[in-house]
């Protein structure tokens, strides 16, 4: 009866937490840092968009309990923006509910999880913005729920930060063709007056 009656109360503990977290979202605050996440720009590197690629690896950290992974059941690699470029951006503020959390708005890319040997190599994409950032990956649970996380910087989001260089729109061939007219336009107008003045002159000699 009494085993009965502890296996209820831990069904029930779970299925309220479960119920939480659905009705409320799950709060970064939350979550232990149990992913080591590596990323090959190095701190201050700008990258374009469009242009280069990012590899990320990672794994689980093994300082934590054995079996503290086993809800583990994906891993999703964001790209995320660095305090610095959310400063009066309201679209791009963090906030501990992560269902409302804008500060990891870019997918690099989702896998089955494993606690080891785990690398992606990302085309950074040519809408990216420019901006600051760091990389974050969060486990999913079987639940469809960030269970833990891991990313490149610190606590305060403060160290190995780099940016991408969005597209600035503009062609190396548009630029030439643009040079190319102005300085056609250049010297039709100098051929202009001197055709101009060779008239005048020709007309004063009559």
């Amino acid at each position: 009866m009494a085993a009965a009656c502890g296996f209820l109360l831990v069904a029930s503990v779970l299925l309220i937490s479960s119920l939480a977290e659905t009705c409320y979202g799950v709060t970064f605050s939350s979550l232990n840092r149990t992913l080591l996440l590596t990323a090959s720009p190095t701190p201050g590197q700008v990258l374009k968009a469009g242009e280069d690629q990012i590899t990320v690896a990672w794994s689980y950290n093994k300082t934590f309990p054995s079996g503290t992974d086993s809800t583990y059941k994906t891993v999703v690699v964001k790209l995320c923006y660095a305090p610095i470029s959310q400063l009066d951006r309201a679209w791009r503020k963090t906030q501990d509910n992560l269902e409302k959390d804008k500060t990891c708005q870019f997918k690099i890319t989702s896998k089955p999880y494993s606690p080891s040997n785990n690398s992606f190599t990302w085309a950074i994409e040519k809408e990216i913005p420019t901006a600051t950032y760091f990389i974050r990956a969060y486990a999913i649970n079987s639940r469809h729920v960030e269970a833990a996380y891991g990313q490149t910087t610190d606590a305060h989001k403060a160290t190995n930060l780099f940016q991408v260089q969005a597209i600035s729109g503009r062609h190396a061939s548009l630029d030439i063709a643009s040079v190319c007219f102005s300085a056609f336009s250049i010297l039709s107008l100098f051929g202009f007056f001197y055709m101009e003045k060779r008239r005048a002159k020709l007309a004063q000699q009559k």
